[in-house]
């Protein structure tokens, strides 16, 4: 029996990049995985397909996230498809716009903790009465909160250092439900949110820098950090919790 059977996972931002690769991998192992998305419907519907077609279940959640009532929508999207939940993955983010604290407007630092700290927080708050005694939330982390934060990444790494204090507390107060709560921390990812810099003849040498930082010697894609959130998801990862497990292949030693 596959390790996730008859379990009901929720992935925030799980039409792209890395959300796709842990709605896919969640599914692969079994869960029914609801697949939120802000904008994107399509992608939201060929990732939901997509799981279909390997023989998963899926269904797709719209909630644009970080503004006023953006939880609850969510929610009410959400329950008509389903029968509670044992996964919450909070992984929608943004990355915003890479600027020193000279340059960080007040609106660009709004929008980053609404999205990355905000909704996550109101989106958990929301779900505890739907998630199962014995459930799992995994957080979306980055590198960047520690070892050597880059200057012109400020303001979303201290959107995500709070995910990882909210991570740390949340263990100690659901623990008695048997719920674990784990961050997983990337560092760069071949997705389409890093395209422009880092995909592409024109940026060898970013790619050449990116590949230098590790010890493995390579670029992670997105199934590297899925097959974390799916050990963190499992019965295997059981005695892990409070944990902001760092995913960046080595490049912070």
């Amino acid at each position: 029996m596959a390790a996730l059977s008859g379990r009901t996972a929720l992935v925030t931002g799980g039409s792209r990049g890395i959300g796709r690769a842990i709605s896919e991998r969640l599914a692969r192992d079994g869960a029914r995985v609801g697949v939120h998305y802000g904008r994107d419907e399509a992608a939201a519907k060929e990732t939901v397909a997509r799981i279909e077609a390997a023989g998963g279940q899926a269904f797709t959640v719209r909630a644009p996230l970080g503004g006023p009532g953006g939880a609850e929508a969510l929610w009410a999207a959400f329950d008509p498809q389903a029968d509670g939940l044992d996964i919450l993955v909070n992984n929608a983010g943004t990355a915003g716009r890479r600027e020193r604290i000279a340059q960080v407007t007040e609106a660009d630092f709004e929008d980053l903790f609404a999205v990355n700290t905000k909704a996550p927080f109101f989106l958990t708050q929301l779900g505890l009465s739907r998630l199962r005694d014995g459930g799992r939330i995994i957080n979306t982390s980055t590198g960047q909160t520690r070892g050597r934060a880059k200057a012109e990444l400020i303001a979303y790494a201290m959107s995500k250092g709070a995910i990882d204090v909210f991570t740390r507390t949340l263990a100690k107060e659901l623990g008695p439900r048997g719920i674990t709560v784990n961050a997983v921390a990337p560092g760069a990812v071949d997705t389409e949110m890093n395209a422009s810099w880092l995909r592409g003849e024109a940026n060898a040498e970013a790619q050449a820098a990116v590949r230098a930082m590790s010890p493995l010697g390579r670029i992670a894609d997105a199934t590297d950090i899925a097959d974390i959130v799916a050990f963190l998801a499992s019965d295997d990862s059981r005695w892990v919790t409070g944990q902001c497990i760092e995913a960046t292949g080595g490049a912070l030693l």
